[in-house]
């Protein structure tokens, strides 16, 4: 399942986050600056008044500016970049679903971007979909990266910039064990608990499981988008493609089988019957009623959003 980051066709991207992991604040700030009907000039975010636009220093302010198009916040023009759809629906003052990132429906969504593809940011798109190990070092990591990279005659990349990347990538799941100043605040996706460090040895561990705080609808917007990109021909899902293919939601948010199945067997009630759970024969799968494209998207994510407001 690796011919996807050794194609020549596919970009790949170990850099521009400038070291910083994505912070609390970043995205609405992001948004809020190209939330107006014709977006800001590509150049804002690398002039020297980018730090009084953010209040962040030039570096930080272009991490702001690669973490947003990476989640799919912002969209990039020619000239200018503009505020996403989702953007747009998350964060909008007054009418957003979450303007702060109070819910945590918004980090799903946001991790769920930025890992599904390998384009924007490739090696956290590996470590969640193409390393098989539950437990391993960042030299591991370094070391899958640096073959991909190899591999490919029109990508480059130095091993120091390697190892950065690693690290922006631990820093940005794992909590950290001992901080302070600034840099003390752990990033926004730690809070998901998708990866930990264990302090005895160095290593880290995915953390498998049940996922509570993620909305069965979010699962389904995955699922659904894993299904168009790899089986968009196919009727049916089984289980084992959705626990293990690249993409899917198993590999997306670590959830154990026993999870996932429990998410499958009611997939149907979160799309509203376009998906339903099939086992005949012992095939355990999910099958299609209707058409891929028939199941809205944005009403998906409205939905994870709906359930914990009206609680």
């Amino acid at each position: 399942m690796l011919n996807d980051l050794y194609d020549p066709a596919t970009a790949i991207r170990v850099s521009g986050h400038e070291t910083f992991s994505l912070r609390l604040l970043w995205l609405k700030k992001a948004f809020d600056a190209a939330s107006g009907p014709d977006g800001i000039d590509r150049r804002t975010f690398h002039e020297q008044s980018a730090i009084a636009t953010f209040g962040v220093g030039r570096n930080m302010a272009l991490s702001m500016r690669h973490w947003a198009l990476a989640t799919k916040i912002l969209e990039d023009g020619a000239t200018h970049l503009k505020a996403s759809d989702l953007g747009r629906m998350i964060f909008s003052d007054g009418s957003g679903l979450d303007p702060y990132l109070e819910h945590p429906s918004t980090l799903w969504l946001i991790h769920a971007n930025l890992v599904s593809e390998p384009y924007a940011a490739t090696t956290f798109y590996y470590a969640f979909n193409l390393l098989n190990q539950i437990a391993f070092t960042r030299e591991d990591l370094v070391r899958a990266m640096a073959s991909i990279v190899d591999a490919r005659a029109t990508a480059k990349a130095t091993p120091e910039t390697l190892k950065r990347d690693v690290e922006v990538f631990v820093r940005s799941y794992a909590p950290r064990h001992a901080d302070t100043g600034e840099d003390a605040a752990e990033p926004l996706l730690v809070e998901l608990g998708l990866l930990r460090e264990l302090r005895s040895t160095g290593q880290l561990e995915f953390v498998r499981g049940q996922k509570p705080t993620l909305e069965d609808s979010i699962f389904a917007l995955v699922l659904k988008r894993f299904w168009e990109r790899h089986h968009g021909l196919s009727p049916t899902i089984s289980v084992e493609q959705a626990q293990y293919g690249p993409g899917s939601p198993g590999r997306i948010f670590k959830l154990d089988e026993d999870s996932l199945v429990a998410r499958l067997l009611s997939i149907g009630d979160a799309t509203g019957g376009k998906m339903v759970w099939t086992d005949t024969a012992g095939l355990r799968q999910v099958a299609l009623n209707g058409r891929l494209g028939e199941i809205d998207e944005l009403g998906l994510i409205r939905d994870g959003y709906r359930v914990r407001r009206a609680a």
